[in-house]
């Protein structure tokens, strides 16, 4: 099947050709793909596969943040107020503490989280959603419900496919 290069930028502001415009590596000129945005091979059917680059997908990189082991725990619990070390620490099962402190300080720096230090001894910490993250909490939310409808049907899906590709005894 014939596979072309599309770019998300360009499908999202209309703009910009399918192919064409760009140089070939001989500089001959050509039909090569324009290199503006996401990569996402496409099929003649218009079926979008798997190839997205990695690096420029914007999706790709908040999930790398927010769906890691403990992040999502994290956020959970932090919706509900500020809320401090020692409570995430038994709030979330399993979790090092010094995981939670290089979660914490990630979730900071991407600006999902606020750390508030109280001027006490000893200092209190706590900390709370920044507004960004409320909005993601919410998503999460919808997807957290869309997990819990859907776990059976995933189990027996697994199930079904396991059993047709386990080989059958003579």
């Amino acid at each position: 099947m014939s596979r072309s290069h599309m770019h998300v930028s360009d499908q999202v502001s209309g703009g910009g050709s399918e192919r064409g415009g760009g140089k070939s590596p001989d500089g001959a000129g050509g039909d090569v793909p324009v290199r503006s945005g996401v990569d996402v091979s496409v099929r003649s059917g218009g079926d979008v596969s798997d190839r997205i680059s990695h690096e420029a997908c914007p999706l790709t990189e908040v999930l790398d943040r927010v769906a890691g082991k403990w992040s999502i725990g994290i956020i959970v619990a932090a919706a509900q107020g500020p809320i401090r070390f020692t409570e995430l620490e038994r709030t979330i099962v399993g979790i090092s503490r010094r995981m939670l402190t290089l979660n914490l300080r990630r979730l900071e720096r991407d600006g999902l989280l606020v750390r508030t230090v109280y001027p006490t001894v000893p200092p209190k910490v706590e900390y709370s959603l920044t507004p960004m993250d409320h909005e993601l909490h919410a998503t999460l939310s919808g997807v957290v419900g869309w997990a819990e409808r859907h776990r059976a049907d995933i189990s027996e899906a697994r199930a079904a496919h396991d059993a047709a590709a386990a080989p059958m005894a003579p």
